[in-house]
C-alpha cells in the first residue's frame, strides 16, 4: 500500500498471535499506525500495549470504512481472527517503523484496492 492523501480504512492490530485485537478506522493509515507504534493513541490499544497491523481492508470513502468498522466490532472474536488469517495467517505486522510503509498482506492482492 503506498502512501496517499486520504485513504479510508479498516485496521486490526493486535499485542501478538491469538492475543488481544483492537479495530479501528482512518484516512491515513501511516500516520495513525506511527502513532499507536509510538504509543501516542491513549486508550485501549495503548493500554494493552495492542500495536501490531495485522489487518486492514481499504475503502473509497470514510462513510464507508466506518460502517465496516462497525459490522466488525459487533463480530464474535473467532470470526475476527478467521478474517485476519484469511489475510495474514502469519500474524505478520504489516507496518514496517523504520519506513513507514503497510505491507499487503500474503493473501490479500485480489479482494482490496491497494
Amino acid at each position: 500500500m503506498h502512501r496517499s492523501d486520504k485513504f479510508p480504512c479498516v485496521y486490526i492490530l493486535a499485542s501478538r498471535v491469538n492475543g488481544t485485537l483492537y479495530i479501528g478506522v482512518t484516512s491515513d493509515p501511516w500516520g495513525r499506525m506511527s502513532e499507536h507504534k509510538q504509543g501516542l493513541m491513549p486508550g485501549f490499544a495503548n493500554k494493552y500495549s495492542v500495536n501490531q497491523l495485522v489487518y486492514y481492508e481499504t475503502f473509497d470513502t470514510m462513510d464507508l470504512a466506518i460502517t465496516r468498522e462497525k459490522q466488525l466490532k459487533k463480530w464474535n472474536r473467532q470470526w475476527k481472527i478467521r478474517l485476519i488469517e484469511q489475510m495474514n495467517p502469519e500474524w505478520r505486522d504489516l507496518f514496517n517503523e523504520h519506513d513507514g510503509s503497510i505491507s499487503e498482506g500474503p493473501s490479500d492482492t485480489d479482494r482490496f484496492r491497494l
